[in-house]
């Protein structure tokens, strides 16, 4: 019987759909203190605790998106509800996914919502929903006693795209077996996987190069060949990984036995490729590294097409990976464009915030009639709508003293609205109510709204 041993590869992921869910908050208690002789003293309900938020930070020690790859749902925990005796629940825990640096967070609709350069660098991508306030916060002089607490609001839910673009100062690029990752292992202490068949090299290698007093990160992006940019084999999967470099290194195969092949042809191709992805490419500097010249016949044909490259234009170097021929020359060309362009980038400015008060005509929520009904949208009206338990009357009359107090029932007769018709409030998904525009009271055995019965003469 033959068995066939496959290694295990530890796969790189860099693009990922995460779905996250921060934590609800904890329902607020309707709790009346009661003790010897004082059977109604009062209301002592507490709040419900706050929900927690799922953050995004960039650790230093995570490299890939695998672990999302494999577990894509992520939420955090609820806030607990308020008890009596005026105790609140308790927060819940935040959610902290690290992520590699240079990672790119998007929405489903593909708008970029953050950039995350840097260690350190975060972004709450889900926010925890409030806790709910217990009936002691509710209570003032005219509701002395609510027999009703708020609901705790639901947090955020939503899908964000990952997409991690590898942070370095030069991207080394050429067709597979060109010698890229051997380039990276002889400057840097960077070990990759090295063989001499097409596609050894399936994740980005990252390696440090000291060239005297700079110090820059050198990347191997692997798996490019013609029409990479149209998805063909490795490349499209890699190419965003260049698009952070300072700098580009072609390295071109001088000793390749492939037909068709030669170090003029494999430039004008990757050349072609990096034309067609775009993303401001074209405008880095580049330099040529002819390799493998410790090959005879490798050198003779860098020789041969050094005067040409030149005369492009282009900075060319022979190297060999191999015997280390040239390396330091090569090294210090790359920390030379790494400092230009480190020293021409702009300087960062000062955070600034950017204050945007509302139009002092701005209600804070909109009335607009849709399929013959009259629709409210508005932050303050949708989230009230959560927060009120509808099986609880008081709690429903209380909704309706806040949205008067809002202009909302004003609005909604200035718009057209008779008795009886029709008022959703969240648009789509959002609760229908019979507009009734006389504000009777949510439970009528408790007289007016506004007061209560069960405290007069106290």
């Amino acid at each position: 019987m033959y068995v066939e041993l496959i290694p295990s590869v530890t796969t790189f992921v860099d693009r990922v759909v995460l779905h996250v869910g921060a934590g609800s908050g904890g329902h607020g208690c309707a709790s009346i203190h009661r003790e010897k002789f004082k059977p109604l003293a009062g209301p002592d309900g507490g709040n419900g605790g706050r929900g927690g938020d799922v953050t995004l930070v960039v650790d230093p020690q995570t490299t890939t998106l695998l672990d999302y790859h494999h577990g894509p749902h992520r939420h955090a925990t609820n806030g607990k509800p308020g008890m009596g005796s005026h105790r609140s629940g308790a927060d819940g825990d935040d959610l902290v996914l690290p992520v590699p640096d240079g990672t790119v967070v998007s929405d489903a609709d593909g708008n970029v919502l953050a950039d995350l350069v840097g260690t350190g660098a975060s972004m709450v991508v889900a926010q925890g929903g409030r806790g709910g306030l217990g009936n002691s916060a509710l209570s003032s002089a005219r509701r002395k006693a609510p027999g009703f607490a708020l609901l705790g609001e639901p947090g955020d839910a939503r899908d964000v795209v990952l997409e991690l673009k590898t942070v370095a100062d030069v991207g080394l690029i050429g067709y597979p077996s060109a010698g890229k990752s051997s380039l990276v292992a002889a400057i840097s202490a960077a070990r990759p996987k090295i063989a001499d068949y097409p596609f050894t090299t399936l994740v980005p290698n990252l390696g440090v190069v000291q060239a005297g007093q700079t110090r820059y990160t050198v990347a191997d992006v692997p798996g490019l060949i013609p029409g990479a940019s149209e998805g063909k084999g490795l490349g499209l999967e890699f190419l965003r990984h260049v698009e952070r470099c300072a700098a580009l290194v072609h390295v071109l195969d001088c000793a390749t036995l492939e037909p068709g092949r030669d170090p003029m042809s494999d430039l004008q191709q990757i050349e072609t490729e990096l034309a067609a992805y775009g993303a401001g490419l074209n405008d880095r500097p580049r330099i040529v590294a002819l390799n493998k010249i410790d090959v005879p016949e490798a050198r003779e044909l860098a020789e041969l097409v050094k005067a040409d490259l030149e005369a492009r234009g282009m900075d060319v170097y022979l190297v060999s990976a191999a015997s280390h021929e040239g390396l330091r020359t090569l090294s210090f060309a790359m920390a030379e464009l790494v400092a230009k362009a480190r020293a021409e980038a702009p300087t960062p400015e000062a955070t600034r915030i950017v204050l945007r008060p509302k139009a002092v005509d701005d209600s804070g929520f909109t009335v607009t009639v849709e399929d013959e009904l009259y629709v409210v949208r508005g932050t303050k009206p949708e989230r009230w709508v959560r927060q009120t338990d509808f099986s609880n009357d008081e709690a429903v009359g209380y909704l309706a003293d806040r949205l008067a107090r809002l202009g909302v029932e004003d609005a909604l007769r200035a718009a057209g609205a008779q008795p009886g018709d029709d008022v959703v409030i969240g648009g789509e998904g959002g609760v229908v109510f019979d507009w009734e525009p006389s504000l009777s009271a949510g439970a009528e055995h408790l007289g007016p709204r506004g007061t209560d019965l069960r405290l007069e003469g106290r």
